[in-house]
């Protein structure tokens, strides 16, 4: 018994040691386990780009930061789930992502209705929600204090403001509005009543109201131009911008009415599926990024970013750019707060996306992204119209000054 003994306690410091080294190499693998950025989008909807756009802005920002020596020392992982643009399918995925203490923040894509059903959830889990292009005004609007929404994208509110601009400056005083049954549509037809009462001074002759699926548009087309429509204000996806403009390929020449689109319709298919009835349509879509023309180093990191990730790196080729570019500059802005916060803890990094000093992103210079009172990085002054080129392209088109 003695010599087991004398045995036991020569071998006591080594096996210390190997629990030591076992210890620290746990310790080592937690702090080098990534950190997680979810996207939950609508990935399995047939012919939508969005959720694959900020996705592949968020992993290309992911990259630079881990080439970079990653956040705390951790590398970013991107993780994605797919909700087919199904509020329940989104309230699950959010439910699962909070579980996992690695997430840190959730990334939204296209559907506004789909947020907007998810704002409770987000709010009760304390999981910060980055908005990179839901534009309905009460996603962050939402009366929650604390707010764990922060959005870099458009507001309905600029959108059809710069709408109702480019239908007057085409001389339309009076427009009609087409637009979905549902909260975007319903905060778009707000936003555009209050900037034909405070800014444009228009007439809106008619709303017409549609549902997601609906075979046909044509006959509330014409109910708006028998109104007395100069011009439509079109709220809608890809999927019924098709259909439109299939229908209205089929009128007369002088029925068909200039179309001012909101930016839904460039997170699909839309080119390809519309064809060569968007050459014969008026059609202009309204956005807040471009890559065309663009020479700066963060436009041209990007880009090569894209290359790498997609094999397409021509800024006339970028697929839904909006979702690119804002996820990019999102994913940048988390990283900086993660890092002002000195941890992964939701409501620490929360707070500190309240208080980030000034940031160069794709987008611009932004001094201070969001604070207490604004959960909105961007500005109207970041919004423009755009039209589709022969070759598929988003080009910008010039801004004039305001018709009076």
């Amino acid at each position: 018994m003695e010599v087991l003994t004398m045995a036991n306690r020569r071998n006591r410091p080594s096996r210390l040691c190997l629990l030591l080294a076992w210890a620290l190499a746990c310790a080592a693998a937690n702090a080098a386990a990534p950190i997680k950025i979810a996207v939950d989008g609508e990935f399995g909807l047939p012919n939508s780009t969005s959720a694959q756009a900020v996705r592949a802005g968020a992993q290309i920002a992911a990259a630079e930061i881990n080439a970079a020596g990653g956040v705390l020392g951790r590398p970013l992982e991107i993780v994605e789930r797919d909700n087919r643009a199904v509020p329940a399918r989104a309230l699950n995925n959010l439910r699962e992502l909070a579980q996992d203490p690695d997430v840190v923040a959730v990334m939204c894509t296209r559907y506004s209705p789909v947020v907007v059903e998810t704002l409770p959830e987000i709010h009760r889990l304390k999981l910060p929600l980055l908005d990179p292009w839901a534009a309905a005004d009460g996603i962050t609007d939402n009366g929650y204090i604390p707010n764990y929404v922060f959005r870099l994208s458009l507001r309905d509110a600029w959108a059809l403001a710069a709408m109702m601009r480019y239908a007057k400056q085409k001389g339309a005083h009076k427009v009609g509005i087409l637009t979905p049954n549902t909260e975007w549509g319903r905060s778009s037809l707000k936003a555009a009543k209050r900037a034909a009462i405070q800014e444009t001074h228009q007439e809106i002759v008619s709303v017409q109201w549609y549902d997601w699926g609906d075979p046909g548009i044509a006959e509330r087309y014409q109910t708006l131009r028998r109104a007395g429509a100069e011009a439509l204000v079109f709220v809608a996806n890809d999927r019924e911008a098709v259909i439109l403009l299939k229908e209205m390929a089929q009128l007369p020449v002088e029925q068909r009415l200039p179309v001012i689109s909101h930016w839904g319709v460039t997170g699909g298919d839309f080119f390809e599926q519309a064809g060569a009835s968007l050459s014969s349509v008026d059609f202009a879509v309204v956005q807040t990024y471009s890559f065309i023309g663009k020479t700066d180093p963060v436009a041209q990191r990007v880009l090569a970013g894209l290359q790498k990730l997609t094999g397409n790196g021509d800024p006339r080729k970028v697929v839904a750019p909006v979702g690119v570019a804002h996820a990019y500059d999102l994913v940048h802005l988390l990283a900086q707060a993660i890092e002002r916060a000195k941890s992964t803890d939701r409501a620490a990094v929360r707070n500190a996306l309240e208080n980030l000093g000034p940031y160069q992103g794709l987008l611009g210079r932004f001094k201070q992204p969001f604070t207490r009172q604004r959960h909105d990085a961007l500005s109207p002054d970041s919004v423009f119209m755009a039209r589709y080129a022969a070759d598929g392209a988003i080009e910008p088109l010039p801004k004039k000054p305001a018709a009076h």
